[in-house]
C-alpha cells in the first residue's frame, strides 16, 4: 500500500449538516499553485460562490474572476478541504472558510 501518490479519491464532498436550499453564498479561500498562480497573478484569494454547485460550476465561477485560468481547464484538479475532486458533475456543498486548491498537473516521473 505505501504512499498515496497519484491516487485520486472521488467522493461527495460535504461538511456538517445537509445544505439549505438557496443558502447564502459562502466565502471560500482559493489557493493557486504553480501555473495556476502564474495565470491568476496571485497565490490565494477569497471568493463568494454558491453553497451547492458541481465541481465544473465551481471552476466556471473561478474562471469568471480569473479568465486567464481557462487555458488549463483540461489539466487542472481541485482539492476541496484537502480532498481531490475532478472537474465534472460531482456535487460540492461548500461551507464558509473552505479551502479550494487549484492544482495543475505536476510533471516528472
Amino acid at each position: 500500500r505505501g504512499g498515496r501518490e497519484g491516487a485520486v479519491r472521488r467522493r461527495f464532498v460535504s461538511a456538517g449538516p445537509a445544505p439549505l436550499t438557496g443558502g447564502r453564498s459562502p466565502q471560500v479561500s482559493v489557493l493557486y499553485f504553480a501555473r495556476s498562480a502564474e495565470l491568476a497573478g496571485r497565490r490565494c484569494e477569497t471568493l463568494s460562490v454558491p453553497r451547492q454547485l458541481s465541481a465544473l460550476q465551481l471552476w466556471e465561477e473561478i474562471v469568471k474572476v480569473r479568465p486567464r485560468l481557462a487555458v488549463i481547464r483540461d489539466q487542472v484538479v481541485f482539492a476541496v478541504r484537502q480532498e481531490y475532486v475532478l472537474l465534472g458533475d460531482q456535487l460540492l456543498v461548500l461551507q464558509p472558510g473552505d479551502e479550494v486548491a487549484i492544482i495543475p498537473p505536476i510533471s516528472g516521473g
